[in-house]
């Protein structure tokens, strides 16, 4: 198109960048936000907006910050672009700090900062956001689906079941869809609160029921020890035509291990790799693991570890201890321990490794030499 002589105009720099955004593309985006420079669309509001979401998708704040800050006009796409990519990057404070300086916030403002603070581990501040949000609804800015939804994911972490009950009775008073989302997240909630007769009512009425859904009510039922009702509930599931995930299958070996049905936790690992076609990650190991080692068949516990496609970390060998200290195994639960307490020094190393790499302290040749010692 330059060759061509034709001149690019706002839409152009917008899909442009919009394109870097999606392929993650640093290097291109930076020189097309060079020829915005160049040629005077450094003053748009849309395109200078697509500008700071590249750069945010990049992991590249101080470049999206610099952009914001020189713009002249600012619209409240150019603040919740922002706030949205610092809340990625898991740069909470800052996220919030945008939030307090901005004004009229609108309902994607205060979801984005309230999923963020729950995906990012601060459920009790995303509580005091969302009570915020009820003060100044008189703005105009009603909760939805997605800010419920977040909500009640707080309050899950929190076991805040008061909390978590307004929020069920608030969703039929304001007659908000009863969706797949909000059920699993009912579920979830109420689950995690210990009331599992709610939670099957709720995953009762739901209309329509996605592989989430179903594995969300099997969680609740394996985590409170109900495991033979956890395993037909994954029988109704198939039935249903509704094919598990990998997520699916670790409550279900789990509520065998705790069952003690070993048949059964054969069958089902072997269905997940056999007719599933889903490949084996840690956890099914452990799950595996702990089952036989609550059992006392160590020696089977001992060849899955062995034949694991993957490395075996600290819930691997935490499982075969908990079975060793169960049945009195010493030899064996010494050598769980050893390889328990590499496990943690390893994970420590790789989280130094690359603090020290991050801070320009370790070369990659240094990092190499550490990972191979």
């Amino acid at each position: 198109m330059l060759l061509s002589g034709i001149s690019p105009d706002h839409l152009t720099f917008s899909f442009l960048l919009k394109a870097c955004v999606r392929l993650v593309d640093l290097l291109t985006g930076q020189g097309v936000h060079g020829h915005v420079l160049k040629l005077g669309f450094h003053n748009d509001v849309y395109v200078q907006n697509v500008v700071i979401s590249m750069y945010a998708e990049c992991k590249v704040l101080d470049s999206a910050r610099r952009v914001f800050d020189e713009m002249i006009e600012k619209d409240v796409v150019s603040w919740n672009t922002l706030i949205i990519g610092c809340l990625r990057c898991g740069v909470l404070d800052l996220a919030l700090a945008l939030f307090r300086m901005m004004n009229g916030k609108n309902l994607i403002t205060w979801n984005s900062i309230i999923t963020g603070f729950v995906q990012g581990g601060r459920p009790k501040e995303a509580l005091a956001l969302f009570q915020e949000m009820q003060i100044t609804s008189g703005d105009g800015v009603l909760p939805d689906g997605i800010t419920l939804a977040s909500v009640l994911s707080a309050c899950a972490t929190l076991g805040a079941l008061d909390q978590g009950k307004w929020v069920h009775r608030y969703l039929k008073r304001r007659g908000l869809e009863f969706d797949v989302v909000i059920g699993t997240a009912l579920v979830d909630m109420y689950g995690k609160c210990g009331c599992v007769d709610q939670a099957v009512e709720i995953f009762k009425e739901m209309p329509k029921k996605d592989v989430l859904a179903w594995t969300s009510m099997i969680k609740v039922l394996a985590d409170h020890g109900l495991a033979r009702e956890a395993i037909e509930l994954f029988k109704e599931m198939e039935g249903h035509g509704t094919k598990p995930n990998p997520v699916t299958f670790v409550p279900v070996l789990c509520a065998c291990a705790h069952a003690g049905l070993v048949q059964q936790g054969w069958r089902f690992f072997q269905l997940m790799t056999n007719v599933y076609s889903i490949a084996p990650q840690a956890e099914h190991y452990a799950c595996m693991v702990d089952l036989l080692s609550r059992t006392g068949l160590f020696s089977a516990a001992e060849e899955v570890i062995r034949g694991m496609e993957v490395e075996p970390d600290v819930y691997v060998w935490g499982a075969l201890l908990g079975g060793c200290r169960m049945h009195g195994n010493v030899e064996l639960g010494e050598q769980g321990s050893s390889e328990v307490v590499m496990s943690e020094i390893e994970s420590v190393l790789v989280a130094v490794s690359f603090e020290l790499k991050s801070l320009g302290f370790l070369t990659d040749s240094e990092d190499k030499l550490l990972e191979k010692g």
